[in-house]
């Protein structure tokens, strides 16, 4: 008989879990998945690209019902898991009966952050974080109000996109002092800045949230320098927390993920985590390709092939608030490295390359990223680049024939 394998949470991490089992340890597992979305999984990348209008909600699911019917999986969604009895290998669901696992997966994610000033509670504050967050800014789009959007990180930027997309007025609140910090250096942050200002987005730099005021519902933000924002409505964007309690409920090692090894495997043997909810090595990432890297491990391991998860290069490739974004690696650039620079303001391009002991270490490339993967393999694979080096900053095509 098949051995009953749970996974908890139906995001982008357990369906990639999914896909690579079917491929490693097809009909070993009687897989079931509970999700407390009421939906099938879907690309959360893609929100914003929802929240703009240039894509339907149905669009960014990753797979069909039928795929998952096919793989005979088991798919319980808009269910919530509130315990976890690691002795009797059950799981609990709200309003339902248990589910008993020989082997269990959290893949839980992340929950957004709610910065904590006066006002945080009133009617007409949101977050932005997956597709109920998202048909709530919809319905507030549409009133075409005036909406401040706390976060100049990725989820702020493509927030205050969308929003401005579907016709509100928004002004992008960032505490630091350029967008990003975590992904781009200053003069890439700072042509973002301009990129997305004429889209039609105000964005206040160093601007510390101090309140929201309002009676009954939001009127506006206060600024710690005393500034005064008119506002309809507030959207938390400020980042996001692993979400650990029903790990750390039922007694698993938790600090600020769920620990796991190089197998992926939690404390408590049988029982794996994964995504943004895991911590390994003392890191969490809050992206989709260490997940997905994190998945293809764990799958192997559960096939009873020998896997390890020795941690992942950072990069980022995505479009923020429209515009083409990437960065991996060491982009700030160590003690002894050199950068290599191409800044055209006008075209809104811009590329930088770090470089360390004849090896790429670092990029970041603004509006033109169809290299971005090479750039990214080039730093992953530690390759030597001494034969590419002059014509290595216009991209693959005119590298190759240096190589060659």
């Amino acid at each position: 008989m098949s051995e009953p394998l749970v996974i908890v949470g139906n995001g982008m991490a357990a369906a990639k879990l999914v896909e690579e089992l079917s491929q490693t340890a097809l009909g070993r597992y009687a897989i079931a998945v509970i999700g407390e979305e009421p939906r099938l999984a879907y690309n959360r990348v893609l929100l914003s690209s929802v929240l703009a209008g240039e894509a339907e909600s149905h669009e960014i699911e990753l797979k069909p019902a039928s795929w998952w019917r096919e793989r005979g999986v088991t798919l319980k969604y808009g269910a919530r898991a509130t315990g976890l009895d690691v002795g009797r290998r059950e799981l609990q669901i709200e309003n339902d009966e248990n589910v008993a696992f020989s082997r269990l997966v959290l893949a839980t994610g992340s929950l957004p952050l709610r910065l904590p000033v006066p006002g945080a509670d009133l009617p007409g504050v949101h977050t932005f974080r997956d597709s109920r967050d998202t048909d709530v800014l919809l319905a507030l789009a549409a009133k075409k109000g005036r909406v401040v959007v706390v976060g100049g990180g990725l989820l702020g930027l493509e927030a205050a996109y969308g929003l401005a997309r579907a016709g509100a007025k928004v002004t992008l609140l960032h505490l630091m002092d350029r967008l990003m910090e975590r992904q781009l250096d200053a003069p890439a942050a700072a042509l973002l800045k301009s990129l997305v200002a004429r889209k039609g987005i105000e964005v206040l730099l160093n601007a510390s949230t101090a309140s929201i005021h309002g009676e009954g519902r939001v009127e506006g933000v206060e600024l710690a320098d005393g500034r005064r924002l008119a506002a309809d409505a507030v959207i938390f964007a400020a980042g996001i927390r692993p979400n650990v309690t029903l790990a750390k409920e039922a007694g698993l090692a938790v600090n600020r993920g769920i620990v796991v090894d190089d197998a992926m495997q939690t404390s408590a043997p049988g029982i794996f985590a994964l995504g943004e909810c895991a911590e390994h090595r003392g890191t969490c990432y809050g992206l989709v390709e260490p997940a997905y890297e994190q998945a293809r491990v764990l799958a192997r391991h559960l096939a009873g092939r020998k896997a390890a998860y020795g941690g992942s290069v950072v990069s980022t490739n995505l479009k923020v608030s429209g515009v083409s974004v990437f960065s991996a690696g060491d982009f700030m650039g160590a003690e002894g490295s050199e950068a290599m620079v191409l800044n055209d303001a006008r075209r809104g391009i811009y590329k930088k390359l770090v470089v360390a002991d004849g090896r790429l270490t670092g990029a970041v490339l603004i509006g033109e990223t169809q290299d971005a993967l090479w750039y990214r393999d080039l730093i992953r694979n530690r390759e030597p680049i001494a034969s590419i080096r002059t014509a290595m900053m216009f991209g693959r095509a005119a590298a190759r024939p240096q190589a060659a």
